[in-house]
């Protein structure tokens, strides 16, 4: 225990030897820890196929898509646009629901350029487990906002990000835009 009784671990790094991490408590990500999802269940299947738009955080419905606020974000804004259809590639997509992913992409990134200000945004798929999908099965484009300035010294020196807003403020924030101007 540091006499700042903030508590550290020393851990023993592949390429960096021995250091000290803190170790930042987050109790509100318990519930997705010990979430079992069934087998065979998806997170855009399940978000696809319900109609609590709030609790799911789903900003908007097309035909052939949803927009959904990523639950752990590397940023505010950061936005996720999944199909209904349970494809897990893009050229399984039709010709219908790859313009509406584009368009719906680029749409949600002019959006949050004017709400929230953004200066830059991280686009793109995912596509396999190798490639970085968290979700590998079910397709879905993401959109991180970026500002000059928004990466410090936490990553880099705590390896820990901080997002500075509240979900449901950024919720707040978004949906009426979104609702308004996608319609």
């Amino acid at each position: 225990m540091r006499r700042d009784n903030r508590q550290t671990q020393t851990l023993t790094g592949s390429n960096r030897g021995v250091y000290e991490m803190d170790t930042l408590w987050a109790p509100w990500r318990m519930a997705y820890v010990k979430k079992v999802a069934p087998v065979g269940s998806c997170l855009f299947c399940e978000t696809g196929g319900n109609e609590q738009d709030e609790q799911s955080l789903v900003l908007y419905r097309s035909s052939f898509v949803f927009i959904q606020m990523n639950l752990y974000p590397y940023n505010p804004g950061h936005l996720m646009i999944a199909p209904y259809r349970h494809v897990a590639t893009l050229w399984e997509l039709s010709s219908d629901e790859q313009h509406e992913l584009i368009r719906q992409t680029a749409r949600s990134a002019s959006l949050l350029q004017q709400t929230m200000n953004a200066d830059g945004f991280n686009m793109g798929i995912n596509q396999g487990k190798a490639a970085g999908a968290g979700v590998e099965h079910h397709l879905h484009a993401h959109i991180v906002p970026r500002w000059s300035g928004d990466t410090n010294f936490m990553p880099v020196v705590a390896e820990t990000k901080v997002i500075p807003e509240d979900l449901t403020v950024t919720y707040q924030k978004l949906a009426p835009v979104f609702s308004k101007t996608l319609r």
